[in-house]
């Protein structure tokens, strides 16, 4: 297996080109946004929505401030985590999700049956059904383009070097030396987003400023397993519980009816016998 291969996403340079955006669309052949008709919603500047079955890489204006006052303005390029422990790939039921020899994630459309079972499993909402296809899909980190020796369409595209390619490895090493220098500058809030101890860690990891919120990542992501008390678990489990009691209430209920279907059966035999007898 070759080693890890992953993005180091930066935060702090991205200007919010959507360079990324089109490139990845462009490669992977994805239709655009809403027909390609571009209407603003009044609630951003952001047109493209957000990261979906046709859109892979998305760039996030954060806009939303509770104290206006910081005057700041960011952008974050969102894509696919490709997470160590992943688990959209554990809850796979066709076998379509698998690891490549880049340890990154990919979902073969071709046995794809479109069941939704990965949608949920992911803790960061990047999975959706294509409907030019109806199977799911998301960004595989260019593994055709990999195979081929090539960079990852998006991070080719980058102007500012936003968006990093690399061994994980070493990017990890880059990004540790990025944060060091931004808080030496006096970025405080500035942060690693999606190190080892992260679902095993994320093999596209970020350094965002302010907290994980603001993007709309989760401050503690969760696989399906550990969620498994929480909201749709405890429906299951509820769900399962309803069903054992009303087939244990259905079964109390048909014994006695069984039992007495079999003796009109049985009283019904021993007559016929009687007959048969009085007969001869």
């Amino acid at each position: 297996m070759a080693e890890p291969m992953g993005f180091f996403t930066d935060v702090s340079v991205c200007i919010g080109c959507k360079a990324c955006e089109v490139a990845c669309k462009q490669w992977n052949q994805l239709p655009a946004n809403n027909g390609g008709v571009v209407e603003l919603t009044g609630n951003s500047y952001d047109n493209t929505g957000t990261l979906d079955g046709t859109t892979w890489r998305h760039v996030r204006f954060v806009e939303d401030f509770d104290d206006r006052s910081q005057g700041r303005w960011l952008m974050f390029s969102d894509v696919c985590k490709h997470c160590v422990h992943a688990g959209c790939l554990e809850v796979c039921p066709t076998g379509a999700i698998f690891r490549t020899e880049f340890d990154t994630v990919v979902i073969q459309a071709d046995i794809c049956n479109g069941c939704r079972a990965c949608i949920p499993a992911c803790p960061f909402d990047v999975i959706d059904i294509n409907p030019v296809n109806n199977t799911a899909m998301k960004c595989t980190l260019c593994y055709d383009r990999m195979q081929a020796g090539m960079i990852p369409a998006c991070a080719q595209a980058c102007p500012t070097e936003s968006i990093k390619f690399g061994p994980v490895a070493e990017l990890r090493e880059e990004s540790e030396v990025r944060l060091a220098e931004l808080q030496r500058q006096g970025v405080s809030d500035a942060s690693i987003y999606g190190r080892e101890d992260m679902l095993g860690g994320l093999n596209a990891f970020f350094l965002i400023i302010g907290p994980p919120e603001w993007y709309g990542l989760p401050k503690e992501p969760q696989l399906p397993s550990s969620r498994s008390l929480n909201g749709e678990g405890i429906l299951g489990a509820i769900s399962a519980v309803v069903a054992v009691v009303l087939g244990a209430i259905s079964f109390r209920n048909l014994g006695p009816l069984r039992r007495k279907e079999a003796a009109e059966r049985n009283q019904a035999h021993e007559d016929s016998q009687s007959q048969v007898e009085g007969s001869v």
